[in-house]
């Protein structure tokens, strides 16, 4: 059952290692492609945040928010593998700041092609995201093993 359980977490952390190792060897001096793709859905998302939320959002680079999520990512990853609940909450946190930047399914009508795109991968990533609390959960609620002290021995007169 443990080996299961550790190839069951290697796949799971699979797709964060490949997609981490793809943004990392496309990095470059400007932040590669991944910034590229993040910087205009990160100003729309910062605007939606200062107007429905009233929070300001201070401007990041985006070439810092990738080395963050490679970070994040490829850390999270090994240590999730391991089965640390430190790694399922890096992990954990890359889903919930990255999805909603990333598939921003709320700037579309629902009659165009990309709304019914970004909304399917939207709830892809927040069923890794439930999968990861799932994790947490259960890593939460069984007891840490204790030992078991052993009985002074009496002794003999």
């Amino acid at each position: 059952m443990a080996f299961i359980s550790f190839l069951g977490r290697v796949l799971f952390a699979s797709v964060f290692i490949l997609s981490a190792y793809q943004e990392f060897n496309e990095f470059g001096l400007d932040g590669g492609p991944a910034a590229r793709a993040i910087e205009p859905r990160f100003k729309t998302f910062a605007g939606h945040v200062k107007t429905h939320a009233g929070l300001q959002i201070p401007d990041i680079e985006t070439k810092i928010l990738v080395a963050a999520s490679v970070a994040f990512k490829g850390v999270g990853s090994v240590l999730f593998i391991f089965g640390s609940s430190i790694g399922a909450y890096l992990l954990a946190l890359h889903q919930l700041i990255a999805t909603p930047i990333l598939y921003d399914f709320y700037n579309y009508d629902h009659d165009e092609k990309e709304y019914s795109q970004l909304f399917s991968k939207f709830n892809q990533h927040m069923a890794l995201f439930g999968a990861l609390l799932f994790f947490i959960g259960m890593k939460n609620s069984f007891p840490k093993r204790q030992l078991k002290k052993k009985a002074p021995k009496a002794k003999a007169n």
